[in-house]
């Protein structure tokens, strides 16, 4: 069980890795800022369980900033180690199929605070933001359980 773990988390890190890699080429690619949401979810979420990120002005927003990254590397760290218990249990299915479900997951994961949290609305988004998210998600998908499934053959 422990190396089941071990392989997800290091396959959730390597589709984190090309989650950040496409998203950072759509914004050289669009001339586009990067994204304030992870920073506000953690503000909001720090905010409701009564301790707020400390600072103020550029100091505070930095905090904010890392840690809306660091949540998104625990996310797909996450995801990656559900997904290796999952396959792990007999949950196997090919590359595509499982590629695309876990990318639907970790994108799950990130959109639902965002919604439930007010800091935007998904149904409110253009086509061209919904495929600033997919397309990412999909990737991270892709690459955690290809990692995945590689990583659990004998």
């Amino acid at each position: 069980m422990i190396r089941s773990i071990l392989r997800g988390g290091v396959a959730g890190a390597a589709g984190t890795t090309a989650l950040n890699a496409v998203t950072c080429a759509d914004m050289a690619w669009r001339g586009r800022p990067s994204s304030e949401v992870p920073a506000r979810v953690v503000d909001r979420l720090t905010e409701e369980a009564g301790h707020p990120v400390p600072g103020t002005g550029g100091t505070r927003d930095n905090r904010l900033s890392g840690l809306g990254a660091l949540s998104g590397i625990a996310v797909g760290c996450g995801i990656g180690v559900a997904v290796s218990l999952l396959h792990r249990a007999g949950v196997r299915v090919p590359v595509w199929p499982g590629g695309v479900v876990t990318g639907a997951l970790a994108m799950a994961a990130t959109d639902l605070p965002i919604a439930r949290l007010k800091v935007s609305s998904p149904a409110d988004w253009s086509a061209r933001d919904w495929a600033s998210d997919v397309v990412p998600h999909l990737a991270y998908g892709l690459v955690t359980y290809g990692v995945v499934r590689a990583a659990e053959r004998p």
